[in-house]
């Protein structure tokens, strides 16, 4: 019974990637979650109590892989300024991934304080991913430098989300030469 439940968990998690990335908020109903995995509308609220809540597992679920992709692409490169890179541009890269495209669909309004928590502490862990690589760098305030970091990132993924006039590939060496030279300097 337990495995059967993980499953049906799984396939409505799956279910809900699929429906935040083709049509974002709006599309992310339960009934749409009843329809794409075959279960009655009322079998998803023994689940889930809400769509925050959908979400909110979503995060706990995709986060770390996402982070985890996050860490192996600097760990494969070789200095600190090089990790920086690695960390600008694996993010970047990850904005078309389902898992990606899921956690950022619903604002962080719609989720409670407690889910709101997580995700500003998950966050917060890829962050301090790159201040040792600042550090290395000789960097006077690593911390800050690497919040920094993260707000260029955030601002070329929501760039990169809105289909902007540029490619997504422009809008990435943008964002990578903005974030090296600002740690440098």
């Amino acid at each position: 019974m337990a495995e059967h439940r993980s499953m049906q968990r799984a396939a409505l998690l799956d279910a809900a990637r699929s429906l935040l990335s083709e049509g974002g908020t709006e599309a992310l109903t339960f009934p749409a979650l009843a329809e794409r995995t075959g279960l009655a509308r009322s079998s998803v609220y023994e689940y889930f109590r809400s769509r925050a809540a959908v979400v909110e597992e979503l995060c706990e679920v995709d986060f770390p892989v996402w982070a985890a992709d996050v860490s192996a692409a600097m760990e494969r490169a070789g200095t600190a300024e090089a990790k920086v890179e690695a960390y600008v541009r694996q993010q970047l890269e990850l904005v078309g991934d389902r898992r990606h495209r899921a956690v950022v669909a619903i604002s962080a309004s719609e989720l409670d304080a407690g889910a709101r928590e997580k995700i500003r502490a998950a966050h917060g862990g890829l962050v301090a991913m790159i201040v040792e690589a600042l550090d290395e760098m000789g960097h006077e305030q690593p911390r800050l430098a690497a919040m920094l970091v993260q707000g260029i990132v955030d601002a070329a993924v929501r760039r990169i989300e809105l289909g902007a006039a540029e490619e997504p590939g422009a809008i990435a060496e943008a964002a990578v030469s903005m974030a090296l030279r600002g740690v440098r300097g």
